[in-house]
């Protein structure tokens, strides 16, 4: 059976280059530049010749041992460069003894931990530049894993809202099977429904896949292990996600017990105390916002003013968390009576599901363009933040009309407030269906914490000042 967990040959040989260039450069430190510590004597680089091979070993065992190897498809950055870092102190300590024991005069201790600083940071470039190459190859559709998910209940929208989140994971789904109707013949925003689970051998022999994930109700057992089987008479890897008596993955919290595996229920989403952290954030941002931007918002509310006729301020009305509805603010991008003329746009609509949009919408002002562009058009909900009806971080706000046509699933996003900035709109914002859109909602909502709001409002600044998907 194929497998895509392991690292690639070309990585590991690229770690052993490097740990052993970490030497070199730690002997070049030590007796060249004599940084930290001077000494009056010198010996040769191939002293330490052993003592590198030694290196070399000792850390590509911790690298296994820490499985630094194993499951590196979509790791962060950061959490691989922990594993490096605790694999180097490992090793580094192990050499440490080894000098401690036998005591030998030609090697200098501070030149073996001055190798596994270096180490660290050469390794931890290393992988920067790896997954920011494989970030542009899969950018372009190179590298990635031909995926079929069987199932498409609320596990199987799990997996699909992960992948959609999580583009750095390198997975392109072409598509699901179910056997109920009304899930196998509708599909999920970008993926596709491929009919019943007897179409997977079939979908999987043309369409190349090389992975198939089974998200299927235990009840179902005898159909799970005929799927897997059938994936390995067809070479292709089968991996199995365990719905635990058909609840949702996010509440699922796995701990041990002296090695016994124990399965809890955790809180989903937002608690009161994160609600809480989460407020307190809110409230400080949107009140520096405000003050630091008090200049920005003037020139906008003039340039509204002069450009065309109407109040400055748009308001109207959204849904929030909970389904309760409040004003929204935002700076008016449109000539007066805008609203009235949606209608007679219907049909020039380039949005799906209950969105509408227009790329070149008739009704915008030259001022409001160059707004909904940049996203300014925004900035006045700094206000909705400071009285609790938003965050700086959500899901974006739906119009009434829009969550009278939600589908069951979609009505989840409402759980929370909605943001000024979230993971749609800074993934493609309008370039997204609704269906997506909505994946990276729950995923948010499901997913969250201070780095992912950290994350997303990082990933905001670019998304403005370049307008890509804004329209």
């Amino acid at each position: 059976m194929r497998t895509r967990r392991q690292a690639s040959w070309w990585v590991i040989i690229s770690d052993i280059l490097l740990i052993n260039a970490s030497m070199s450069l730690a002997y070049w430190v030590r007796y060249e530049l004599q940084w930290f510590l001077d000494i009056n004597y010198y010996h040769s680089l191939s002293a330490y010749a052993s003592f590198g091979f030694l290196f070399t070993v000792l850390m590509l065992l911790a690298f296994q041992m820490d499985r630094v190897y194993q499951h590196q498809r979509g790791q962060p950055w950061l959490d691989q460069v922990y594993r490096v870092i605790n694999a180097t102190a490992k090793s580094v300590v192990v050499m440490l003894a080894v000098t401690f024991v036998l005591q030998p005069r030609q090697y200098s201790r501070l030149l073996l931990i001055e190798a596994g600083i270096i180490a660290i940071i050469l390794l931890a470039v290393s992988r920067m530049m790896q997954n920011m190459i494989l970030g542009w190859l899969r950018s372009r559709g190179i590298g990635m894993v031909r995926l079929i998910i069987v199932g498409a209940g609320e596990v199987g929208r799990t997996v699909m809202r992960t992948i959609v989140a999580r583009p750095e994971l390198g997975y392109q789904i072409v598509g699901f099977v179910d056997d109920n109707p009304q899930k196998g013949q509708t599909d999920i925003g970008r993926f596709k429904a491929l009919g019943p689970v007897n179409n997977l051998a079939q979908m999987i022999e043309k369409e190349a896949v090389d992975e198939v994930i089974v998200t299927l109700p235990w009840m179902y057992h005898r159909k799970i292990m005929a799927i897997v089987r059938e994936c390995e008479r067809r070479q292709v890897s089968a991996h199995i996600v365990p719905d635990l008596f058909q609840m949702s993955l996010s509440h699922v919290d796995v701990d041990d017990l002296g090695g016994v595996p124990l399965i809890g229920v955790r809180e989903v989403g937002f608690g009161q105390g994160t609600l809480l952290v989460k407020r307190g954030m809110d409230v400080f941002g949107a009140l520096v916002g405000l003050t630091l931007g008090a200049p920005l918002l003037a020139l906008i509310a003039l340039a509204t003013r002069i450009n065309s006729p109407g109040p400055i301020v748009f308001r109207q009305t959204r849904v929030g968390a909970g389904g309760k509805t409040f004003e929204c603010y935002k700076f008016r991008s449109m000539h007066e009576g805008a609203e009235a003329e949606l209608e007679q746009l219907r049909e020039l609509n380039e949005a799906d599901g209950p969105l509408f949009k227009i790329r070149d919408d008739p009704r915008l002002t030259r001022v409001g363009r160059f707004l909904r562009h940049t996203s300014l058009d925004e900035l006045p909900q700094l206000w909705n933040v400071l009285r609790g009806e938003m965050s700086l971080v959500g899901p974006r706000p739906s119009l009434p009309v829009e969550v009278s046509r939600y589908m069951e699933w979609h009505k989840k996003r409402l759980e929370a407030r909605p943001g000024m900035t979230g993971l749609w709109q800074v993934s493609g914002r309008s370039l997204l269906s609704f269906d997506d859109g909505v994946l990276l909602d729950i995923y948010y909502i499901e997913n969250w914490s201070l780095w992912l709001d950290f994350k997303i409002l990082l990933r905001t600044i670019p998304e403005v000042l370049f307008g890509d998907g804004a329209y």
